[in-house]
């Protein structure tokens, strides 16, 4: 609905106004008249009708008050966007909003951010924790972007085809925390957020198709294909959080990951790997694997290390640490891990305590371990990973 009032209105805060008149007007109608046939259809045509009506009194005041004002500009109406050349190359009203929101004049941060909240429709506090920063602080740094774009008159308007691929890597970004948000949702009851994560699925394959000879489009498609591939064995019937070791392999969808197969071998094969082609290449090894005590270990620790050297995030650190611990054994991932814990970057950050607990517990240590899990359990706002947490710390031995 965003996206497509964007279209008419070219100003982000106008059109979420109007995407709100919409919900109200909703909220009387649908009471009255009931529930239409196609709600989402019903919803974005009463926006736009919105939009158009702020956009006329607009003009109206503009004609009235002409030296208080630049000149009238031409407003197309709606489903009309004659100066939009890129629109017939971007298929997706969502995805065209992503490359519009991408404008080199943000920072990177602030264009995957914004994109995130207004575009995907991530809650600010999951933005916030895909960032590792508080929710006012994500808050703050959303506001500042959207009103650069309106000092800066930014245009919301879709770059043409040569533009787009200086713009890619940030779209890539903002799918891959898209899906990474939806596989293990920061907050809510359940473990994975299906709507986000297919979302995600659905861009990625739109700029994969937009840009077939890019190989970091390919790497993400891949990497998100083993993601839902492996969706239906993450949680039990009853919503618990399932190990990768607990899993039953036999459910994963074979055709998925051989379709990502294929993906990963071109992108390695057309030059050097980057940082989503390197992860799908990772996830492709596990899924690949007949059980997990003959996952190809040292082989994805190479490619961890291959991964750190092309994106130096201490995410990515934390999970080589994981890779170090099956190679090298729990005493050499828990030093890798205590180091992280020194550097700071990932204070707050909740997958460092639990994995700190897991490798504790593996050698013997389960005060230490009951410690970090219930630090752990402090930073989760997920009801499926706090009841696997509380699970894992009952089952350590008496201390």
């Amino acid at each position: 609905m965003l996206a497509a009032t964007v279209r008419v209105t070219r100003d982000l805060d106008v059109a979420e106004e109007s995407v709100q008149e919409a919900y109200v007007a909703a909220l009387t109608a649908w009471a009255r008249d009931g529930v239409p046939d196609r709600p989402g259809a019903w919803l974005t045509t009463a926006a736009r009708r919105v939009a158009l009506n702020a956009l006329h009194r607009q003009r109206a005041f503009r004609a009235k008050l002409p030296l208080l004002v630049e000149p009238e500009t031409k407003v197309a109406p709606a489903g009309d966007d004659p100066g939009e050349a890129g629109n017939d190359a971007i298929p997706d009203d969502r995805l065209r909003l992503v490359f519009v929101c991408c404008h080199p004049a943000l920072s990177r941060e602030a264009q995957v951010a914004l994109t995130l909240r207004l575009v995907c429709g991530v809650a600010t506090r999951d933005v916030a924790h895909a960032f590792l920063v508080s929710e006012p602080t994500m808050a703050a740094r959303i506001t500042r972007a959207k009103k650069k774009i309106a000092a800066a008159a930014i245009p919301y308007a879709v770059p043409p085809p040569d533009e787009l691929p200086e713009r890619l890597d940030a779209a890539l970004t903002v799918v891959h925390l898209l899906s990474t948000t939806g596989h293990a949702a920061p907050s809510g009851e359940r473990l994975v957020r299906e709507d986000l994560a297919d979302r995600a699925l659905d861009l990625a394959r739109t700029l994969h198709a937009l840009l077939p000879g890019e190989r970091e489009a390919s790497g993400l498609l891949a990497l998100l294909l083993v993601h839902r591939a492996r969706r239906a064995t993450r949680t039990d019937a009853a919503g618990r959080l399932t190990r990768l070791e607990d899993q039953d392999r036999a459910r994963w969808d074979r055709e998925a990951i051989a379709e990502a197969d294929r993906l990963i071998v071109a992108a390695l094969r057309a030059g050097p790997a980057g940082r989503f082609t390197l992860q799908a290449a990772i996830a492709g090894l596990h899924a690949q694997a007949p059980s997990h005590g003959k996952t190809d270990w040292p082989q994805i620790l190479e490619l961890y290390d291959a991964l750190l050297r092309a994106w130096p995030s201490p995410v990515v650190a934390l999970n080589r640490a994981v890779a170090v611990a099956a190679v090298h054994g729990p005493a050499a991932g828990l030093a890798e891990v205590e180091a992280l814990e020194r550097d700071g970057r990932l204070a707050g950050y909740r997958y460092l305590p639990s994995t700190k607990a897991d490798l504790l517990g593996r050698l013997g240590h389960h005060a230490e371990a009951a410690e970090a899990y219930r630090a752990a359990l402090a930073l989760s706002d997920n009801e499926a990973e706090q009841e696997f947490l509380t699970a894992r710390a009952e089952a350590l031995p008496d201390r």
